[in-house]
């Protein structure tokens, strides 16, 4: 097929739609189909259009319903099209695709019902690489992963180090652009104050893969995600999550994940970084919980649930896409 895939423009250089719409345009063309990856929608022609985020394509969406009337459209579902909730526009974009794809398990119940039989989820894949920097020796090294904006609550595992023992010998280093102005005045002010943290700024893939390799922990700490693709990076290099209690991460290592703390609490988190670094059972139970989840994150599960979409529009189905709840 041919086979367009539109991605919003995007002001840094690493986000997760540039992700996983690079991973998708590399397995969709090693599975013989044309796909030409766009930022912006200018009339072009294609049997299929694959959009990421119901709102920032929805215009691509339209354009290319009106010039292509006989194509079909596949709408990717990110967090802030689902979370909190959707928004009136947002839904109506998902009506006027033919299916839709979330991240994890969880986001199909804020999909509409009119559109949940057309849902289906991609869990995104993640690599394991070789080469890597070893566990560090130095201290608790405890890693986040993220743009620096609000809906990530990016500075709560800062605030819960400044909540640990003196004796603790936890550090945290954050990896990510700065998305919203005020966190540049807020980071600076915090690695001033903060002994514990560490802000590293945008890292290349590798640079991120080696941070995740080298840390004791993860923590994500987003207040709402589509399907946070950092979890299966820090699964498949053994490196334990702990997490705010959402969707995004529920829907990917489950409700009873022993990891989880409510989100936006300081305090939760810093008992629960205390914990891992003093328990070793617990650190244990973590890293158990976390390998049990990990098949779902190889590229081959990826690859085949994408293809079993695609599937259905190569095989001429005209009426919507009908899939099993998942």
């Amino acid at each position: 097929m041919n086979i367009l895939l539109y991605s919003p423009a995007s002001t840094v250089r690493r986000n997760g739609n540039r992700q996983t719409s690079s991973q998708w345009v590399e397995m969709l063309r090693e599975a013989g189909h044309h796909v030409r990856i766009l930022s912006h929608y200018e009339n072009e022609q294609a049997d299929l259009l694959i959009a990421l985020h119901a709102t920032k394509s929805r215009e691509a969406i339209l354009g290319f319903q009106q010039s292509v009337p006989g194509g079909k459209v596949i709408l990717t579902l990110t967090g802030t099209d689902i979370y909190p909730s959707p928004a009136e526009e947002a839904i109506d974009t998902m009506m006027r695709a033919d299916a839709l794809i979330t991240l994890q398990r969880k986001a199909v119940e804020k999909v509409p019902k009119d559109c949940q039989t057309k849902t289906f989820t991609v869990i995104q894949s993640a690599h394991r690489r070789s080469n890597l920097a070893e566990e560090s020796t130095h201290g608790v090294v405890v890693s986040v992963v993220g743009h620096l904006r609000d809906v990530k609550d990016p500075l709560l595992p800062a605030r819960a180090s400044r909540l640990l023992n003196a004796s603790s010998e936890i550090r945290i280093r954050h990896a990510g652009g700065i998305l919203e102005t005020k966190y540049a005045a807020l980071v600076a002010a915090e690695e001033k104050e903060n002994p514990r943290y560490e802000w590293l700024g945008e890292l290349s893939e590798i640079e991120t893969a080696n941070l995740i390799a080298s840390s004791h922990l993860m923590v994500i700490s987003s207040l709402s995600e589509g399907g946070a693709r950092v979890v299966g990076e820090a699964v498949v290099h053994g490196t334990p999550v702990l997490s705010s209690r959402i969707d995004g991460v529920i829907g990917l290592l489950g409700d009873d994940y022993p990891g989880l703390f409510p989100a936006g609490s300081a305090s939760s988190l810093a008992k629960m970084l205390s914990k891992a670094e003093r328990d070793s059972f617990f650190y244990a139970t973590l890293k158990k919980a976390a390998l049990r989840s990990a098949e779902q994150f190889s590229p081959e599960a990826e690859k085949t649930s994408l293809l079993s979409i695609i599937q259905k529009f190569e095989q001429g189905q005209k009426a919507p896409l009908s899939f099993p709840k998942k």
